[in-house]
């Protein structure tokens, strides 16, 4: 019953972070005026759309079917491979699959129709911008002088190095003509974001790397954090040109304001959790969202959280059981020049297998999208059993954990969690279930 009920919340949490849901719950639209979460702006002659990110063609169809037809103007829709439904497709309307976690040339098609499509945008019209996680691989055109080729190397090297969502969008703020508040800029008209938050804490000049928003970070910043992870001299030398005349101010900096922006966080990872916590109660566990902003590097703080599994297991403080602990934010993998497959979720659930080995305990690490890092998984379930059947079929999980293969060794024993494409990303959770001695569970 265990296996059923965590699989029961990990839908509770996607479904909550459905995006077509959120914007029909923020957006409507009644005699030529937008209203959004109690905002009312004008709709002017026309409203153009766009939609960026894994969640985009969900959202796209929400507001196509508020919207009325005769106010929609430009239509473009960039969400990653797969990630297309028949319901975003229509008359007029342009969608593009294109790569993530890494860009590719249909990143950069993205990024260039994108900005012919905000350069058309009137005075008087209003863009209606539809931003979810993913969007900083899928939407790109670099800063002057640098290639997609360039680009895509910078990319690499930030994701390996184990830089945080904070870290590795202010480097990609700086090297782009469309994040940072960019695009947003230059748009003449009104610009509207309903943003489906994928990053720590729903800051929204980072989901996407703030496509829409003003950007509080600077030149000197997207310097420091290369420095900081090791990569400045590693990343291409056009890369290193432009954020170098960036600092000596030779090129004008993101927008610290931009007075035609107004956006809105209409789903995050912290209204998933809640959404969890309280189906967990209605199923009958004690439980409690334990926080929404856990950060690190994946095996480590996996014994951390299994520290306070353990605790509730063995001790039940500071709950009582059965109970149900969920926990939000997004862990990070510092690969180096290891060759294993994963992802940070398979990574968190691997470590914390080792925690939790011999209680009657199940933990899922998921990313809400469906994909946990190169793989076909969203993550990983493990459970007090799970060590044991590890080291039966001769997996050394130190070994496999230094080699960050841990989707090979989650597989070997049938311990993935695969959902598929989910049409939403607010982040990575994990949900733990801890049963009593009569195994309530």
């Amino acid at each position: 019953m265990t296996g059923k009920t965590i699989l029961e919340l990990v839908e509770t949490a996607i479904r909550s972070a459905d995006p077509y849901s959120a914007v029909r719950r923020s957006l409507s639209c009644r005699d030529g005026t937008l209203y959004i979460e109690g905002n009312a702006f004008e709709a002017g002659s026309r409203v153009h759309v766009l939609a960026v990110g894994k969640a985009a063609c969900g959202m796209a169809k929400a507001a196509l079917e508020v919207l009325p037809g005769d106010s929609i103007g430009s239509v473009l829709v960039v969400t990653k491979y797969g990630y297309t439904f028949d319901g975003c497709k229509g008359t007029g309307l342009k969608a593009i699959e294109a790569g993530h976690p890494i860009p590719d040339e249909n990143s950069l098609l993205a990024g260039k129709l994108g900005l012919e499509l905000v350069a058309s945008v009137k005075r008087d019209e209003v863009l209606l911008a539809l931003i979810s996680g993913g969007g900083s691989a899928l939407f790109v055109y670099p800063a002057e002088g640098i290639s997609l080729g360039d680009l895509i190397r910078t990319n690499e090297l930030l994701l390996k190095s184990g830089a945080n969502i904070y870290e590795v969008n202010t480097v990609r703020k700086h090297i782009s003509k469309v994040k940072g508040g960019r695009l947003a800029k230059a748009v003449k008209g009104t610009v509207i974001g309903l943003l489906v938050s994928d990053v720590v804490g729903d800051d929204p000049s980072f989901i996407a790397s703030g496509l829409t928003v003003p950007d509080p970070t600077t030149y000197h910043d997207a310097y420091g954090v290369l420095v900081k992870r090791r990569i400045w001299e590693r990343v291409p030398e056009s890369v290193r040109r432009v954020i170098e005349m960036g600092m000596r101010g030779e090129i004008e900096e993101t927008p610290k304001e931009l007075d035609n922006a107004h956006n809105f966080v209409i789903a995050g990872n912290s209204k998933a959790c809640e959404a969890v916590a309280r189906k967990a109660l209605e199923l009958g566990f004690n439980s409690a969202v334990m926080t929404t902003t856990l950060e690190g590097e994946a095996r480590e703080i996996a014994l951390a959280v299994g520290s306070i599994v353990e605790e509730v297991a063995k001790r039940e403080r500071p709950l009582k059981k059965p109970a149900v602990l969920v926990f939000g934010g997004e862990w990070t993998v510092t690969v180096g020049n290891a060759t294993g497959l994963g992802g940070p979720n398979q990574e968190f659930a691997l470590s914390i297998s080792k925690k939790i080995a011999g209680l009657n305990v199940t933990v899922v690490a998921f990313d809400t999208d469906g994909t946990d890092g190169p793989t076909n998984a969203a993550g990983g379930i493990v459970d007090g059993g799970t060590l044991k059947r590890l080291e039966e079929a001769g997996i050394d999980v130190d070994e496999f954990l230094r080699n960050h293969d841990s989707y090979r060794a989650l597989e070997r024993v049938g311990a993935l969690l695969k959902t598929g494409p989910t049409g939403t990303n607010v982040n990575s959770m994990v949900i733990a279930v801890v049963g009593d001695r009569g195994d309530a569970l």
